[in-house]
C-alpha cells in the first residue's frame, strides 16, 4: 500500500496568521516544527495501518517548509516547486492507493483560518460548475481521475466541514477551531499528533484504488479583487471574462483544469502591483 500526503501549512497545528506561514519570518520558523509534527503523525499512523510506502508532497508556498530531518525515516519527501500537478504531484503514476490532505484550509471567500485558494488575497472566489471550490475540492477532482480516494483531511474545523462535500468517507481531524480568518482555538501539538496518528491508522483501510472517475467537462470560474487581474488572466488560451472581475474556462478533465488554473493564478500574481494590488 502506497500513501501520498499532500501537505499544506495554513491548516497546521498552531497556525493562525500570515507570519506563521510566510517563509523567512521567525514565526514561520517556529511553526515549521508544528507543521512537521502534523505530517509526521500522519506518516506514522499510515505505517501503523499497514502502509508499505508513504510519499509526502510539500504543497505550501515555496514547497520547502517541512523539516525532513524530523520525519520518520521510512518516509520520502517531494519538495520544491514547478510540479506538473502541484499540490497532488505524484498521484499520476498509477501506484498510489490513497491520498491524505494534511494542513488544508477553506477556500477563498469562505470562513476559515487563512482561507484562500492558491493566491493569498487576490482571488475572492473559485467555482467548479457553480459550486464554490476550495483547494481540497479542486485536488479531489484531480485525484479522482486517477482512481485515488482521499482518505484523511486535517485542518481547522471549517476545512473538515468543507471536506464532507468532496470526501465524505475520509477521516477528518480538526487541529483548531475557527474564530476568525486570523484567530483560532488551538490544540497543542501533542494532542493533535495523537489524534492525527490514530485517524491515519484507521484511514489506511480506505486506501483502495477505484476506477478512474470521468466527470468532465468542468467549467471553472475565478473571481479576483481587481478588474485588471481578470483582464490579465485572459492571456491564457480558453479563458474569457464573464464579469468585471471574473473569468471562466471549460476543461475536458480536471487534469487540464488544474493546469489551466495554475496558469491563470501565475499570470494574475504577476500582474499585482505594490500597495494597490
Amino acid at each position: 500500500m502506497k500513501i501520498l500526503i499532500s501537505a499544506d501549512m495554513e491548516g497546521a497545528t498552531g497556525v493562525t496568521w500570515p507570519a506563521d506561514v510566510l517563509p523567512g519570518t521567525p514565526q514561520w520558523e517556529r511553526c515549521r516544527g508544528m507543521f512537521t509534527s502534523d505530517v509526521n503523525a500522519a506518516v506514522q499512523g499510515f505505517f501503523d495501518g499497514g502502509a508499505d510506502e508513504v510519499l509526502v508532497n510539500e504543497a505550501h508556498w515555496t514547497m520547502r517548509n517541512l523539516l525532513l530531518e524530523q520525519l520518520d525515516e521510512r518516509v520520502e519527501m517531494l519538495t520544491g516547486r514547478h510540479k506538473a500537478l502541484s499540490m497532488v504531484e505524484g498521484v499520476q503514476h498509477g501506484d498510489v492507493d490513497g491520498i491524505a490532505f494534511i494542513g488544508y484550509h477553506a477556500g477563498a471567500g469562505m470562513e476559515g483560518v487563512l482561507a484562500h485558494t492558491y493566491l493569498a488575497n487576490q482571488i475572492t472566489g473559485v467555482w467548479i460548475d457553480d459550486v464554490r471550490a476550495s483547494e481540497g475540492l479542486l485536488n479531489a477532482h484531480v485525484v479522482a481521475e486517477y482512481g485515488v480516494p482521499v482518505v484523511l483531511v486535517t485542518g481547522d474545523d471549517v476545512a473538515c466541514e468543507d471536506a464532507l462535500g468532496y470526501a465524505p468517507e475520509a477521516l477528518k481531524v480538526a487541529v483548531k477551531d475557527h474564530v476568525s480568518r486570523y484567530a483560532a482555538v488551538c490544540r497543542t501539538p501533542a494532542r493533535t499528533a495523537a489524534a492525527i496518528r490514530a485517524a491515519a491508522k484507521e484511514a489506511a483501510r480506505l486506501a483502495v484504488r477505484h476506477e478512474p472517475v470521468e466527470a468532465g467537462p468542468f467549467t471553472v470560474a475565478v473571481e479576483f479583487d481587481a478588474e485588471h487581474l481578470a483582464m490579465a488572466a485572459t492571456v491564457v488560451p480558453g479563458v474569457a471574462r464573464v464579469g468585471e472581475r471574473k473569468v471562466a474556462y471549460t476543461s475536458a478533465t480536471m487534469y487540464e483544469g488544474i493546469r489551466t488554473f495554475k496558469a491563470v493564478t501565475t499570470i494574475a500574481s504577476a500582474a499585482v502591483e505594490e500597495q494597490y494590488g
